[in-house]
């Protein structure tokens, strides 16, 4: 299974997390990570998890959102999902994290930033 999770920091001091590919048991502690790094590293006013271009998430991969989400309120940051697959969607609504995590939809030319590695 492959994936790509990346962070990069906008010139308003959002982090995103970009999330290429699967995420599963065996890459879900990289995401979980990677906003717990951008939180640490960057104090953002606002954490973005960007889907556009995940292609699976798992159990796992929800559970790693929710402890992302746990890192980026534990600092009164704002925690939001954007861009999720219909299909994952559909998994958020029915759990009720719709809600939860802020889920929009954005544009593609939205929030442009300079990716860089986890």
């Amino acid at each position: 299974m492959e994936s790509s999770i990346q962070r990069a920091l906008a010139d308003d001091g959002t982090a995103t997390i970009i999330v290429e590919g699967e995420v599963d048991f065996s890459n879900a502690d990289e995401l979980a990570d990677c906003v717990r790094g951008a939180v640490a590293d960057w104090s953002p006013p606002l954490v973005r998890v960007d889907l556009r271009s995940a292609s699976f998430i798992d159990s796992s991969g929800l559970g790693a959102l929710i402890e992302g989400y746990r890192a980026a309120t534990e600092v009164d940051a704002d925690f939001r999902v954007v861009n999720p697959a219909p299909s994952f969607r559909r998994v958020l609504d029915v759990t009720g994290l719709c809600e939860f995590f802020g889920l929009v939809t954005e544009d593609d030319n939205a929030g442009r930033t300079q990716a860089t590695g986890a």
